[in-house]
């Protein structure tokens, strides 16, 4: 019998157990990352038990009378052992669509976790969703390369990275936060935006996480010419930030920084994502984003959003 029960501090080392074993496991749904921006978020994370068994995890904000999964968080979703299985997805779905109609919420907004991330087939979400007739509410567009059998890259950005080389340009793994985060701010200004993260909330997470949260910078001298953030998985790295300033873009710099970045992770892993390229609730394509990652060898990997009308 599959109960469903509310995430309280007490079930913390149970939850990132769990998590730290999942068969779609990313370190972004351990309580110690989840919980940064905790005074941002109304939690309402769920637990499922197959009998007494912990079966999957829900990370989950509480967003007035809806429900999402997570409001701060890239992705999110079902987070489930090696024993989830098509019928007890179905059955999770349906305690909690009933649990959440008797906390008078209307609506569930559902983050799926692209396929490339999971360590095991675990689509039994997307399934369960369909039976409850859920619909598409979103759809982004990103970018992966596959490092075991890669696209060619193309010329141009072949080119760009090679004259960064000439120009002196040298890339290296750091730790000043600081200086990124003006970097990425100067970058998105041009577009009335900001970073998501403050230099104080990258610095808490890279210290909670210094294996999987790293940053690599393109400099000639002491000057930043590009830098990206990297999040790395078991068999996956994901750029959570990248950017060039306008001596980096001539010179080339992000595209030798990227082209290191690959033939450095190529050996270790399956996947290099670059993220996503659309925005405007995903009906805008950034054709040159797009087209830039693509260059590098990627290609298209969907990021669903789906809503459930429980009212």
């Amino acid at each position: 019998m599959i109960t469903m029960a509310p995430y309280t501090v007490t079930d913390k080392e149970r939850w990132n157990h769990h998590v730290g074993r999942a068969k779609n496991r990313l370190f972004m749904f351990d309580r110690n990352f989840m919980d940064y921006h905790a005074d941002r978020f109304c939690d309402c994370s769920q637990l499922f038990f197959d009998d007494d068994e912990l079966l999957a995890v829900l990370p989950a904000s509480l967003h007035g009378k809806e429900v999402r999964s997570h409001g701060g968080l890239t992705y999110g979703g079902f987070i489930t052992n090696a024993k989830m299985k098509q019928s007890k997805m179905n059955a999770c779905f349906a305690v909690l669509c009933e649990g959440l109609k008797k906390k008078g919420i209307h609506r569930f907004i559902y983050k799926t976790i692209p396929y490339i991330y999971h360590h095991l087939p675990s689509d039994e979400d997307l399934y369960a969703l369909f039976l409850h007739g859920a619909t598409l509410l979103r759809r982004d567009v990103s970018s992966t390369l596959d490092l075991t059998r890669q696209p060619k890259m193309t010329k141009g950005r072949k080119a760009q990275a090679v004259r960064a080389r000439r120009e002196g340009v040298v890339i290296e793994e750091t730790v000043d936060v600081n200086t990124f985060i003006q970097l990425i701010n100067h970058v998105l200004a041009h577009h009335q935006a900001k970073a998501v993260h403050t230099a104080a909330e990258l610095e808490l997470l890279r210290l909670r996480f210094p294996t999987n949260i790293k940053l690599f910078a393109a400099k000639k001298g002491d000057v930043w010419l590009a830098a990206t953030l990297i999040f790395e998985y078991d068999h996956l790295v994901h750029t959570q930030y990248m950017a060039a300033n306008d001596l980096g873009r001539e010179l080339g710099a992000l595209d030798f920084l990227l082209v290191t970045l690959i033939e450095q992770y190529g050996a270790q892993k399956k996947y290099f994502d670059f993220g996503t390229s659309s925005g405007a609730g995903g009906c805008c394509l950034n054709h040159g984003l797009c087209a830039q990652k693509e260059g590098f060898g990627g290609r298209s990997v969907m990021c669903d959003t789906y809503a459930l009308d429980l009212a």
